[in-house]
Order: structure tokens, then C-alpha cells, then sequence
């Protein structure tokens, strides 16, 4: 038997739900790929779905501009509720979590040490100020208010990085491959002995890795300092 729940939506004053398996409607709510015949249990809109009574064609129209089961399911879906467990909302918050501190981790740097921030730190911080996290949110919806929270304790800005790399003819296609792939690279220029040079710009947290990265390809023969950081 498919587990069966009911995901609800309150639009243009009419109430309306859905059957569905919780599992896979929290995949879709998520945002990942998967089917609507996978997530309904039955194509039917409801306005009391434990009752059997389906929602009309005038309600519909009212409220989503189309009778169409499909397009109306994925936004009560994906605006609307749906019941999830406890372990369910856990381990979203611990995905989502994971998100910001690598988010943090990757777009911002200690103000006072112009480094970037650890994600340990950042993970420990989160766990000082008690940040409220939204299982449902994408990262980049709920990153200004937890910025402001972790501000109270940690000196973080997000801020940006340009960077100057000058490399030999020996390595000069591997590192552009490399930094074409990390960074953005703003200009640049082969010389008429085959060596680059660019001026590249980057999230901050990156900093280290890129510098890190291209000494590592060049042996520790390429020129590579950084020019400013921009908040």
C-alpha cells in the first residue's frame, strides 16, 4: 500500500488538497526531479479530501486559472503544506544547515584577518547565536538573516577576491583550465613566450585554494597574490 498524506494549500479564499506520498511530495517540494504520477495517489483536487469532495472547475479557475490536476498539484505542492515526520524535518534541517556553512564557508572572510572562515567555525558559531533554519528555503532566501545573526559573534562580510596569476608557458593551459572552472576570470593575456597572465575574481573563501591549487600545479613556480578584496 502507498503511504498517503494530504498536502493543503489556502488560495483566493478556497481550500484545497491533494492526495500524495509523502515521500516523494516532500522530494518535489524540495526541489528535486521527480514526476507528478509518482507523488499523487490520486488525480484529484479535493476541498476536503477525508470527505471525498472534490474542489470545483469555478474554484480552480478562481484560484489557479486552470482545471489542469497536474499544474494545480505541483503548487499546492510547492507553496502549499505537507504533513512530514520529525525525522523527516531533522534531517532537512541538517541538509540545509550544511548548505549555509558551505555557503559561508565559501562567499565570506574574517574581517579582521582578511581569511576565510573554517567551516567548523562556522558550524560553531550557528550552534552560539541558535540561527533559525528553514527546511524549506533555498540558501540564498534565508542567508541575510543568519549573516546578521552570526555577525553578533563572528566578524564575517561576504566579499570578493581578485587575484593575479602569472604562469609559464609549462603550465599555462592547466592553470587557466583550473581557474576557468573556480573563478571568474576578468582579463587576461598569453605573452609571446606561451606564459599567462589574468587577473581573476572569486568568491573570498576560495582564496586559499586557488592560490593553493596553482602553486600545487606549478610546483610553486607560478605567481600568484592577491590584489584586493572587495566587500
Amino acid at each position: 500500500m502507498t503511504k498517503v498524506a494530504i498536502a493543503k494549500l489556502d488560495r483566493a479564499g478556497e481550500h484545497f488538497e491533494i492526495l500524495v506520498d509523502p515521500d516523494a511530495a516532500l522530494e518535489l517540494k524540495t526541489g528535486k526531479s521527480i514526476g507528478l504520477d509518482k507523488v499523487l495517489v490520486h488525480e484529484e483536487i479535493y476541498k476536503d479530501a477525508r470527505k471525498g469532495l472534490r474542489a470545483s472547475e469555478q474554484a480552480l479557475k478562481k484560484a489557479f486559472g486552470t482545471t489542469d490536476v497536474h499544474k494545480v498539484a505541483e503548487i499546492i505542492i510547492r507553496e502549499g503544506e505537507i504533513p512530514i515526520t520529525a525525522e523527516q524535518r531533522r534531517k532537512m534541517v541538517e541538509d540545509k544547515r550544511r548548505q549555509i556553512v558551505e555557503w559561508i564557508s565559501r562567499n565570506c572572510i574574517d574581517v579582521r584577518t582578511k581569511t576565510p572562515v573554517p567551516p567548523q567555525r562556522v558550524e560553531n558559531a550557528l550552534e552560539q547565536v541558535r540561527a533559525a533554519i528553514d527546511p524549506f528555503k533555498p540558501v540564498e532566501e534565508q542567508i541575510n538573516h543568519i549573516l546578521k545573526e552570526l555577525q553578533r559573534v563572528l566578524p564575517i562580510k561576504v566579499a570578493t577576491v581578485r587575484i593575479a596569476v602569472s604562469v609559464s608557458s609549462q603550465y599555462a593551459q592547466k592553470v587557466k583550465g583550473f581557474v576557468g572552472k573556480s573563478a571568474k576570470i576578468v582579463n587576461e593575456r598569453f605573452r609571446s613566450d606561451g606564459s599567462w597572465e589574468a587577473i581573476v575574481e572569486a568568491p573570498a573563501g576560495l582564496q586559499d585554494m586557488i592560490i593553493g591549487r596553482v602553486n600545487d600545479i606549478t610546483h610553486g613556480e607560478g605567481d600568484v597574490k592577491i590584489l584586493e578584496i572587495v566587500y
